[in-house]
């Protein structure tokens, strides 16, 4: 079911419960190895990304098992294996996190090169760097990763740009590493800070994780542990966003509000309305969307994650905004296919200029990541008519029960096989 069918029109109505964050689940996932013993990771989304991992952890000699409703068992073996499948690993970007996570339980790792969205490139120099530092032999191979424990200690390590992905390797991999080690200019994302809590959890040391400086004092091992994962910030938005863009009233549940202020406070410029209550955000849609100017930065500033939904939802507003991409290169790829549905978008290097259009039009368009495919769908429940939305699969990859999800505010949705024939045509003209 490749495609997902949506009749535009319906303003959302209602509450919608959002699911374990998907990067913060992989990354606590591939810490996983790390523990001795079971872990039972709660609060797991079951989507497509999550599936690929659990699959890759059953390739190292893991036992692996979902627990109702959203819960996994993981025990994993003294003598895991220490080289990921290419067939898998080429299908999810997080599998890189394994390089850290078994280099700390083996001190070997033989990692593919991690797929996932072509939305940019994902460098592992950064990873390299970070873990020769701690006294591993690491480089890439004929398309692997290889590590190799040489003579392992704490270390002062500084990172060129904030990464997540270089951040939580070095922090998995220092944890059980002999000294003290430091992470300057680490990455501050909330999905860090999940990680170094679980972690924490399994009896590591690490303190400062959500700032720029992160120390680890090293423990000679880690037991399996039980951590309920944090609500997924993207998925939140993605929510608010598809309030205001459909001019419904939407009470969005299991949320951190902290962690969506970056969207919150766009949305407000905006002109909606929102209201902060515990664990709960109530978005009203604005009267008429107002432009804003958005540039993409590391946490806390403007997720690159949101960036295609607000696309979406400027291209309708009274006005010109202009968004700077300062993450991935090729985000600005779903321009493109919103134009396809009458959008007015201007796209030069990595700055997209919208200019707001009165309507767009259903039609069939395609998903080019999973986040252009989200915004595709919000677009879809604004226009007139009905937009299908091929290559749904990156859809599926990071939204738990999408679908069930909007059709529980009212929209009219649906999976289907392939693009209607009167869509197709639609599309045509």
């Amino acid at each position: 079911m490749n495609v997902i069918r949506v009749t535009g029109g319906k303003p959302l109505a209602g509450r919608v419960k959002i699911s374990g964050a998907k990067n913060a689940a992989l990354a606590v996932l591939a810490g996983s190895v790390l523990g001795r013993g079971e872990s039972v990771i709660e609060n797991v989304p079951r989507i497509r990304d999550v599936e690929i991992m659990l699959e890759i952890l059953r390739s190292l000699g893991a036992e692996v098992s979902w627990q109702e409703p959203n819960a996994v068992k993981v025990r994993v073996p003294d003598e895991v294996h220490c080289c990921t499948p290419y067939l898998l690993a080429r299908k999810l970007r997080a599998s890189n996190l394994l390089l850290g996570s078994l280099l700390g339980r083996r001190g070997r790792a033989e990692i593919s090169l991690p797929g996932g969205c072509a939305i940019g490139s994902r460098p592992m120099d950064l990873h390299l760097k970070g873990l020769q530092a701690l006294g591993f032999a690491a480089c890439l191979e004929h398309g692997y990763i290889k590590g190799q424990a040489r003579s392992p200690q704490g270390n002062h390590i500084y990172l060129d740009f904030p990464s997540v992905g270089a951040t939580e390797n070095i922090m998995m991999a220092a944890s059980v590493v002999p000294g003290v080690t430091t992470i300057e200019n680490a990455a501050k994302e909330p999905e860090i800070v999940d990680l170094a809590n679980y972690l924490n959890a399994m009896g590591a040391r690490i303190r400062g994780a959500g700032t720029d400086l992160i120390k680890i004092e090293g423990v000679p091992s880690l037991r399996g542990t039980r951590y309920a994962v944090i609500p997924d910030r993207i998925e939140a938005g993605t929510f608010m966003v598809a309030a205001c863009i459909t001019g419904g009233e939407v009470l969005i549940e299991n949320v951190i509000p902290k962690h969506v202020q970056p969207v919150v406070a766009k949305l407000r410029e905006a002109g909606a309305r929102i209201e902060e209550k515990g664990d709960t955000v109530h978005v009203t849609a604005p009267s008429r969307i107002l432009p804003v100017d958005i540039k993409t930065l590391p946490y806390p500033g403007f997720p690159t994650d949101m960036q295609s939904q607000l696309m979406a939802m400027l291209s309708l507003a009274e006005g010109t905004s202009v968004i700077v991409e300062n993450v991935f290169e090729n985000r600005l790829q779903v321009a493109d296919e919103l134009k396809r549905m009458g959008a007015r978008i201007k796209v030069e290097g990595h700055i997209a200029v919208v200019e707001g259009v009165p309507e767009l039009y259903g039609t069939c368009v395609k998903s080019t990541d999973l986040r252009a495919g989200a915004a595709l769908i919000l677009a879809g429940l604004a226009a007139r008519g009905v937009t299908e939305v091929g290559c749904a699969h990156h859809i599926y990859r990071g939204y738990e029960n999408i679908i069930e999800k909007f059709r529980g505010l009212g929209a009219e949705m649906e999976a289907a096989g392939e693009a209607s024939e009167e869509t197709e045509d639609l599309a045509g003209k």
